[in-house]
């Protein structure tokens, strides 16, 4: 059996690497399959891409389709040209591609095309909201794929409602908590962590990008400048998005309990998360580590996609009102937070059954 992988984007590379170690995991058991790792590039920066590729030991990828950069089209199209040359001239049995940025929709339709199967990971998840650049990579995926790989029972029924059977669809857990498990020990403090003086349960984790939030400047500004007030003068560790960078020095806030640090690689990043007070965000991966670590997780978002990590973990979504942060600040300092749960199957094999499924699957 042979698959074709597809990383391109940060969230990519954790979903990616618990796959790869659970077909090496399935060779030495005496399978026989092969794989290629195409990584399109879609994120360029080095703290950003290569990175992970160190830090959670993938092997490097056969090809970089360097295809970063540009609108939403000029990179969704950049990398169905490269991907198509590739993949007529490397041929697979089944396209494997996780989660919902350009990469995963651009390789799906080049595949598809080409008459090759899809197997999509993270299928079934919706935020419902069509102004998010994600839920339309998502739809498009889903509509494409032969095989489906659910982290809950939720993303399932989604599935269903729009025509998927049932016997396509396998529940199966998170691969991203697979390589939070698998690496929680090897977390790494980051050398600013002395230098700022911070300690365990003692500050904020701040990561905003999302266009709602930050492209309208008063609007990003105000959030900001009710996060500071209400911070209660401990610190807030943001490490900015590249995106989220080119806009910030617009609002000219400056405060000395917000620290501004570069982008952080794998490890670095969820050992600042796991020793914070909590963190504010409007990313979905991140709701669903600290859901599991057990950190109050505060999103600035009006919808999820991933309604588990608000019914059963840490995660409360707060809307995009910069009003709402003050109030949700007292209950986390008030002690009010809830304790959360971990869902079902979140258990760290998520990948070993994904595989599992594979080889019954192409046979």
């Amino acid at each position: 059996m042979h698959l074709t992988l597809i990383a391109g984007a940060r969230p990519n590379f954790m979903k990616i690497a618990p796959i790869i170690h659970a077909i090496n995991e399935a060779n030495n058991n005496g399978e026989n399959i092969q794989y290629r790792l195409v990584h399109t590039g879609q994120h360029y920066d080095h703290r950003m891409s290569e990175t992970f590729f160190e830090e959670l030991r993938i092997p490097n990828p056969d090809v970089n389709l360097n295809c970063g950069g540009g609108t939403q089209a000029e990179q969704t199209a950049a990398i169905m040209v490269a991907f198509e040359k590739d993949l007529l001239a490397n041929p697979t049995d089944l396209l494997v591609v996780v989660g919902d940025v350009n990469s995963t929709m651009a390789c799906s339709i080049v595949a598809k095309k080409l008459n090759t199967k899809v197997a999509h990971i993270e299928a079934g998840i919706r935020s419902f909201d069509l102004s998010m650049p994600e839920e339309i990579n998502r739809m498009v995926t889903d509509a494409l794929a032969d095989y489906f790989f659910t982290t809950s029972l939720w993303a399932g029924e989604n599935l269903e409602k729009s025509g998927v059977p049932p016997n396509k669809i396998f529940f199966v857990g998170n691969v991203m908590i697979d390589t939070l498990l698998k690496n929680r020990g090897n977390f790494k403090r980051p050398s600013f962590f002395s230098e700022l003086e911070l300690k365990k349960g003692a500050y904020f984790v701040l990561t905003l990008h999302r266009p709602a939030n930050v492209d309208l400047v008063e609007n990003f500004k105000s959030l900001m400048q009710e996060i500071i007030d209400n911070a209660n003068n401990q610190p807030i560790i943001f490490p900015m998005h590249p995106r989220t960078a080119k806009l910030f020095d617009e609002l000219g806030i400056k405060a000395p309990n917000l620290k501004i640090v570069d982008p952080m690689g794998y490890l670095e990043f969820n050992y600042l998360v796991e020793n914070s007070k909590a963190v504010i965000t409007d990313s979905g991966g991140i709701t669903e580590e600290t859901t599991v670590m057990g950190i109050p997780c505060i999103t600035l978002r009006d919808n999820t996609e991933r309604p588990e990590t608000v019914k059963i973990g840490t995660n409360e979504l707060i809307g995009t009102n910069p009003d709402a942060i003050a109030p949700t600040i007292l209950k986390l300092d008030k002690g009010d937070w809830k304790k959360g749960g971990i869902p079902e199957l979140w258990d760290g094999n998520a990948a070993r059954r994904i595989v599992d499924r594979l080889i019954n699957v192409i046979r």
